[in-house]
């Protein structure tokens, strides 16, 4: 069985970088989205159209994720059910959620929710930059590679 990729596309920054790197080592993506997505046309590239509701793609992604899945996504509690199922996960700025720091990135995003619901102002997200885009690079190799040693054993 080969390692695939579960983009969880939304509002994904590094599509276009995953479809290279997928092409590169023949890997099937799989494109989630609760709307209509633009991607290359390739047997291998599969854009899976779920119904709008909340978590209705996190389910979708969270259902299929296993050891050779590699899941990218910024959604913390996905990242954390897909690094329950043994999942490579990836946010599109390179950090790889795993056992380790899964628990930190859930409290962390959890306090930031309470304190924005209290009315405080959090400031957003950095913005996205080269560095980010190369860091996912670097980290969806590896996780590729890491997978695929799995598979073969």
């Amino acid at each position: 069985m080969e390692p695939v990729i579960l983009i969880d596309a939304d509002a994904c920054p590094v599509k276009d970088e995953c479809y290279k790197v997928a092409a590169r080592h023949d890997l099937k993506i799989f494109l989630v989205a609760n709307r209509l997505l633009h991607a290359p046309r390739h047997e291998k590239i599969e854009r899976v159209l779920v119904p709008q509701g909340p978590d209705v793609a996190d389910d979708w992604i969270a259902e299929r994720a296993n050891p050779l899945s590699i899941v990218v996504t910024a959604d913390i509690p996905l990242a954390a059910r897909c690094v329950k199922a043994g999942a490579f996960v990836l946010a599109p700025n390179g950090k790889l959620f795993d056992e380790a720091s899964i628990g930190m990135a859930l409290a962390m995003r959890n306090l930031m929710e309470d304190l924005r619901s209290s009315g405080e102002t959090t400031g957003g997200p950095k913005g996205f930059s080269p560095r980010d885009r190369s860091a996912f690079l670097s980290a969806l190799e590896r996780s590729i590679q890491q997978a695929r040693r799995r598979s073969r054993t």
